[in-house]
């Protein structure tokens, strides 16, 4: 089987991970792959802010665990959170960033690396207090979050391939 394809069918969710250091070059090869992402006429309307201190990861999350009354809210501890944002008045931000998370989740699993959808700060990106510490880190005002990749070597093996069935349909 063609190796890209085979790293999309056994590319699974992760909600546990190691407490070990996501390699810098293997990182950046991930984010490179979120900038080569499709997006609504190419505009590249987005930004990548990935964040590497799981202190100030902790942060956010104290923030998300208040603000949505999510108690131990904490993103599953990652070595790593991306986060996808790009212009509010972007016409096709929405796709824009779900292709570029996509393309995240699949080169961080063929280099080893698990990885997690989360949408929480979708919901609170414009909290004063949570605004705040988008800023503090680069994500301009003019940007909204719709989903964030939490990353880092998986504690666990994840479940095997799920056989899908009865969702395609060839006319």
């Amino acid at each position: 089987m063609n190796e890209t394809v085979n790293t999309i069918l056994t590319r699974r969710s992760v909600r546990s991970f190691q407490k070990r250091e996501v390699r810098r070059e293997d990182l950046e090869l991930i984010l490179k792959a979120a900038s080569y992402a499709p997006s609504g006429m190419n505009r590249q309307t987005w930004q990548f802010t990935a964040v590497t201190d799981t202190e100030k990861i902790g942060r956010l999350a104290k923030l998300i665990e208040s603000k949505l009354e999510r108690e131990g809210y904490d993103f599953y501890e990652p070595a790593v959170l991306i986060i996808p944002s790009n212009e509010r008045d972007s016409r096709w931000g929405p796709e824009d960033n779900a292709c570029a998370l996509e393309n995240i989740f699949v080169a961080a699993w063929s280099l080893g690396i698990g990885s997690v959808w989360t949408n929480q700060v979708r919901e609170v990106c414009d909290e004063p207090e949570v605004r705040a510490l988008l800023r503090e880190w680069g994500i301009p005002d003019s940007h909204v979050v719709y989903g964030t990749a939490a990353l880092g070597y998986p504690a666990e093996d994840p479940p095997e391939k799920v056989d899908k069935r009865g969702v395609i349909r060839i006319i």
